[in-house]
């Protein structure tokens, strides 16, 4: 922003209004470029921390002879379901982007459920605008539960997985 003609109060007002609209409109990011003309524009990126609801089905029971009485329900079904971002060793995404477990396609995961990890290993790579950001763990430790597939689109702070 270079502007020396006094826009700087409508840039901020124009910013405002984008993340009023970002809030009323139950979005999670809002990009805009805003062009002035020649080498002179104002780039905008508004966000907010996604909830993530994590969705579990339940399983399906096999179809009761006819007159049998119905099964019951099994107990786990109607325990809550942990969200794992509030898990002391969830891994969250540091950025919005697409998710990639391994190097190449070709190559073998960063890591794998049970594998132990140290500190500052790769864990897996998240891609924003044809960067690639190698995350690493914040921790060492075992990798208990990875929570997102190759080539999955993350949020900002979505658990990726958990290290214990």
């Amino acid at each position: 922003m270079t502007k020396k003609d006094g826009t700087h109060d409508t840039d901020v007002a124009f910013i405002e209004a984008l993340a009023k609209i970002l809030g009323e409109n139950d979005l999670t990011e809002l990009n805009v470029k805003r062009e002035y003309g020649d080498n002179d524009s104002l780039n905008v990126r508004v966000s907010r921390k996604a909830e993530v609801v994590q969705h579990v089905a339940a399983p399906v029971a096999a179809a009761a002879p006819v007159g049998a009485a119905p099964a019951a329900a099994p107990a786990a079904a109607a325990a809550p379901v942990e969200d794992p971002s509030s898990h002391p060793g969830a891994v969250n995404s540091p950025m919005v982007g697409t998710v990639y477990l391994q190097p190449e396609p070709d190559a073998p995961s960063f890591v794998s459920v049970g594998q132990r990890v140290s500190e500052g290993d790769t864990l897996l790579i998240v891609e924003a605008m044809k960067t690639m950001n190698h995350i690493p763990a914040p921790k060492s430790g075992e990798v208990k539960r990875i929570l997102v597939s190759d080539g999955d689109a993350v949020e900002y702070g979505a658990p990726l997985m958990i290290i214990e």
